[in-house]
């Protein structure tokens, strides 16, 4: 319990860091281009950097490239919460096109945490199911 809380943690810290690249970069490109293209290359170059903090710093696993290949698709999930929530709160509520992906971005994260975990922790649903790990040797 302890190890997920520290994960959790440090995944919050990560995804700060995370957001405020992407926002960055975002805020760079979009007087160049239009703002939904704009965010889909801010979100696709924020997501490598996602990658390697979250192996090395929030699960502490190593990356490889299987990891690398899977970690976009959790990533899906995300953004089409986000896309879809940009889109309505530029579309519907008329929110500012420099602030609406900040908002879009708190509804996606608990969905994130949890399915960057499925996949860069391999036996991390398992171990939730499970708190007690089985024991092995000869005994009772």
């Amino acid at each position: 319990m302890r190890s997920q809380l520290g994960q959790i943690l440090r995944f919050g810290l990560v995804g700060a860091v995370n957001t405020g690249t992407f926002f960055v970069i975002y805020l760079l490109l979009h007087p160049w281009m239009p703002y939904f293209l704009a965010y889909t290359l801010a979100f696709l170059l924020a997501m490598v950097g996602s990658f390697f903090m979250n192996t090395y710093f929030t699960y502490r696993t190593r990356p490889t490239w299987k990891k690398f290949l899977l970690f976009p698709l959790t990533n899906i999930t995300n953004y089409v919460i986000q896309s879809a929530g940009l889109y309505a709160l530029v579309t519907w509520a008329g929110l500012d096109t420099r602030i609406a992906p900040l908002v879009a971005a708190v509804v996606a994260i608990p969905f994130t945490f949890l399915l960057s975990r499925k996949i860069l922790v391999p036996g991390a649903a398992a171990e939730a199911d499970d708190p007690e790990p089985a024991r092995s040797g000869s005994g009772a």
